[in-house]
């Protein structure tokens, strides 16, 4: 095959490959259109695709004009100097310039599908925001190293490749002229060739100059000191090589421009030797060694401001200068008195962990095969007055688990889930199961939750595509032996009301039975981005999402899913990175809709630069927390992933002495406990808690912590979630001077109590698997309480069941069968009488077991005894339900007496 015959060949393959990636770029840009319009964010979407085509062209167009420019001073070059082509080439000549035009503009096309992806480095420029906040070495503020510096290293960058490709083409077009003389092993070079590389060289050393003098910004990235940020070697060593290495880019330069008269070649190669050189000498060798030999030996001294540097910043960045350090200032006995002013917390303890309730709700409630609950969610909701904390979860459908899953069922049936469960945190059955508040299909609830709009179209496991409003009934629900369908009635989804838009979405989603399907009508819709994360991330990827979106029942009787979004940075100078980060701010909530998938995205911290400038970007996406409805603002909680970073980093940088942050004097940790036979660090965990100092229950997300290497409590850190004081975090610190148990150290005394062990050992050995739930550390006042449940669960059974619960407080270690009975028996056994109204005694002396109350019951026959026992087991429960602790310990006694006086009657146990 002849070489035109090639080349024609594979121009007709080049355009057939252009073709088909034009007509994929446009189903995608036409469907993703639909999309945004559906959603009322057009301007989202154009936004974004302008600055997409805008930055695409500004680095494509220069870079391949420059290509061009040289490639043909090349050629006109070596066609001007009688140079051009072998005799045996020259056939080849006309297709040359073809070639050319070819080759740049594949190489415009890639570059601007590889610069395109930084279309939000730019926008963000234009909108930069000031942090009002300076480095301490060169007193720029931050703004100038999270909105400039990245574009400026971009046009750094495409400015050296730009000048290597014009480099490299010219010189191919230079050696192909010259492919004579190299057949022979000849290379000769031209005055023109010496002239014209030689001034792009000058160009790209002058290129490699701008990109030192930028390497000196960021050095407050080194992670080479002690400490992130720059550090003693990287001021005083690194930072002086990089100011002589500018020096000798320039100089450099000026030698390749001054050898374009001189003609000495091997004085340019000696000038490019020396900044290599220099590069390597300068960028690693001498800084190790001084980082070794000078700066080591004498690391405090040497180091000592930019530690500070680094503890400053690194709060700044992660807010932990906002967090309230308080004194625990002692850890007095517990009380009868703190549990009656700690009433709230009492009614919201959370004995059931999410793990084994995860499991529970899948044995009870999924109904059928092919229902799941992803995820346990916990919130907090007034019933009859009262704050409760509850724990909820979707139940969501699994396709994969339909029996004979076809494309009708998967696209066109099985649409969505149904319904929600929610029981309270801390009720149990008599079998052991959680009280359910809301339950069953359809969702029916006992507490006044009640939901009018069950179907979860958009869910935390829902990621395929469907198709609603066909001809194709959608199966809603399961009702005994048959099934309740239903049309869908909402907004959600794209219309597919031309046959374009069909033709369109089958291209897109390569679903040939879009085109062949009889089921659709121009009332039909597609939904796409189901997955609530994945759906707020496709309208705002600049943001980061929350790992655990949460489910909410609105008073209006329909599901929202409300996700915690980030705006993040790892630009912060000084500040301490965690995995790709080194600055975060929860500025965003977004809440979207579980039945038309809408979503709305409220801005809850408006005083954060990088919220400030997408707003600035994208004025139609953002609501201001001004609008989010009253019902709203009672759902939201403090960010758990937040939370754990920030916790994380505070274990260290609660230090803020730079003698002790460099000792790690007071390093803490997060504490151990034992969870389902495992050891594992202590979970951060949600709990309705009145703070010691304030005077009302609320929402906070707590975490405790130990000293480093060590087991018991030396701080705890609560995050609050209620009205003004949402954000807030607090720190307690215990009184190093006194022993404060640890999780693991009552986890500890638990194993080593007796009753406890015996009744843990003869489960397991009557073949059922014992679960110790998580500890849970509260803190009542002044005093600390531990509780954790005990679940049991048969070897070959699905579903734990909750039947102690341990409580401890100071020296005493109690299990009952409920939380009530446990914190009695506290008492009972060693502390102040619940049934007594009387301060415990102040001496600090055990006072006598109490005497169970009196009750004649000489004169009532079985009946009546019976009947007796029945009044006091209800006044105790309506006790146990208003918090009364001293009456249901009292009616618990006489409901006892009366059942021993119906033994004695009955002579039967």
């Amino acid at each position: 095959m002849s070489l035109p015959t090639r080349l024609r060949l594979w121009t007709v393959v080049i355009i057939a490959g252009v073709i088909y990636l034009i007509v994929q770029f446009g189903v995608e840009l036409y469907t993703d259109y639909l999309w945004f319009q559906q959603l009322n964010l057009v301007s989202v979407f154009l936004t974004s695709l302008g600055a997409r085509l805008g930055v695409g062209l500004l680095v494509a167009v220069p870079v391949i004009a420059l290509f061009w420019v040289n490639i043909f001073i090349a050629r006109w070059q070596s066609i001007r100097n009688v140079l051009f082509f072998s005799d045996e080439t020259l056939v080849a000549r006309k297709y040359i310039v073809r070639l050319i035009w070819g080759v740049g503009l594949g190489l415009g096309w890639l570059l601007a599908v590889a610069a395109s992806g930084n279309w939000l480095l730019f926008l963000r420029f234009l909108h930069r925001q000031s942090f009002n906040l300076a480095d301490p070495i060169f007193n720029r503020d931050v703004g100038f190293y999270i909105f400039s510096l990245p574009v400026y290293h971009f046009i750094q960058r495409w400015l050296i490749i730009a000048l290597f490709l014009a480099l490299i083409g010219a010189a191919a077009i230079y050696a192909l002229a010259q492919q004579n003389n190299l057949a022979e092993g000849r290379l000769i070079i031209l005055p023109h060739v010496q002239l014209h590389l030689s001034i792009l060289g000058v160009f790209i050393f002058l290129t490699f100059a701008l990109g030192h003098w930028l390497d000196l910004f960021d050095l407050l990235y080194s992670a080479r000191g002690v400490a992130f940020g720059a550090s003693y070697t990287d001021i005083n060593v690194s930072m002086p090589a990089l100011w002589l290495m500018i020096a000798i880019a320039v100089v450099t330069a000026a030698i390749l421009l001054l050898n374009v008269f001189l003609r000495r070649p091997a004085l340019s190669l000696a000038a490019i030797f020396i900044w290599i050189v220099a590069g390597i000498v300068g960028g690693g060798f001498v800084p190790g060694l001084v980082q070794r030999y000078v700066v080591q030996p004498n690391e405090l001294v040497r180091e000592a401001p930019y530690i500070e540097n680094n503890i400053r910043f690194t709060n700044l960045a992660y807010g932990l200068d906002k967090i309230q350090e308080r004194d625990f200032s002692r850890v007095d006995p517990l009380t009868r008195q703190a549990l009656t002013d700690n009433e709230v917390t009492l009614k919201n303890i959370r004995l059931w962990d999410y793990r084994p309730l995860q499991q529970t709700y899948q044995q009870i409630q999924a109904i059928r095969l092919y229902y799941h609950f992803l995820d346990i969610d916990l919130d907090r909701y007034t019933i009859n007055g009262e704050v409760r904390q509850v724990a909820l979860s979707a139940r969501e459908l699994d396709i994969n688990r339909l029996q004979s899953p076809t494309w009708i069922t998967h696209r066109l049936q099985f649409t969505h889930g149904y319904g929600v469960v929610v029981n309270p945190v801390n009720e149990v059955t008599g079998d052991g199961l959680p009280q359910l508040w809301v339950k069953d299909l359809p969702p029916a609830s006992s507490v006044g939750l009640e939901v009018k709009r069950p179907e979860i179209y958009f869910g935390e496991g829902t990621s395929d595509y469907i198709f609603v409003k066909t001809r194709e009934r959608e199966f809603n629900y399961p009702s005994g032996e048959q099934n309740i369908y239903a049309s869908y009635e909402g907004v959600g989804g794209v219309v597919l009301d031309s046959y374009l838009k069909r033709l369109a979405f089958a291209l897109r989603l390569a679903d040939v039975n879009m085109l062949l399907s009889q089921d659709f009508t121009l009332d039909s819709r597609v939904m796409l981005y189901r997955n609530v994360t994945d759906r707020a991330g496709q309208i705002a990827p600049f943001l980061h999402y929350d790992r655990d979106p949460y489910i909410i029942i609105g008073p209006d009787g329909r599901l929202y899913w409300l996700l915690d979004a980030y705006t993040t940075s790892d630009l912060f100078p000084y500040s301490e990175p965690m995995g790709d980060l080194n600055y975060i701010r929860n500025s965003v909530k977004v809440v979207v809709d579980a039945y038309d998938g809408t979503p709305t995205f409220y801005v809850v911290d408006p005083a954060d630069p990088l919220i400030k400038s997408y707003m600035a970007i994208f004025p139609n996406l953002f609501t201001s927390m001004s609008n989010m409805p009253d019902w709203l603002r009672a759902h939201l909680r403090y960010p758990e992933d937040l939370f754990s970073i920030q916790a994380k980093l505070y274990q260290t940088y609660h230090m803020r002495d730079v003698n002790v942050f460099y000792n790690k004097e007071d390093l803490w940790q997060t504490p151990l406990e034992t969870f389902a036979g495992n050891t594992q660090p202590v979970e951060p965990y949600y709990v309705v808690l009145r703070l010691p100092g304030e005077t009302k229950g609320e929402y906070v997300l707590t975490q405790p912590f130990t000293p480093n290497n060590k087991d018991n409590l030396i701080a705890w850190l609560a995050a609050r979630s209620d009205g003004e004081n949402y954000g807030q975090l607090v720190t307690y610190r215990f009184p190093k001077q006194e022993l404060v148990f640890g999780p693991l150290q009552i986890e500890g005394r638990i194993d080593q109590d007796p009753e406890i062990s015996a009744q843990i050992t003869l489960w397991s050995q009557s073949g059922s698997q014992v679960i110790r739930g998580n500890l849970l550390v509260l803190p009542l006042d002044n005093s600390l309480l531990y509780i954790e449940p005990l679940y049991l669960q048969a070897v070959n059974g699905q579903i734990p069941e909750l039947k102690r619960v341990i409580v401890v407080s100071g020296n005493q270690v109690i299990m009952r069968e409920t939380l009530a009975e446990s914190l009695q028996a506290l008492f009972s056994q060693n502390g102040p009488d619940l049934t007594s109204a009387e301060s415990p005694p102040a001496t600090g002396e055990t006072p006598p077991r109490p005497t169970p109350p009196t009750v004649d019951l000489t004169s009532q026959d079985a009946n009546q005894l019976a009947i007796t026992a029945s009044h006091h087991y209800d006044a105790a429960q309506k006790a146990l339900q208003n918090g009364d602790w001293a009456t249901y310990g009292a009616e618990l006694e006489k409901m006892k007496a009366a059942l021993d006086a119906l033994v004695r009657v009955t002579g039967q146990p």
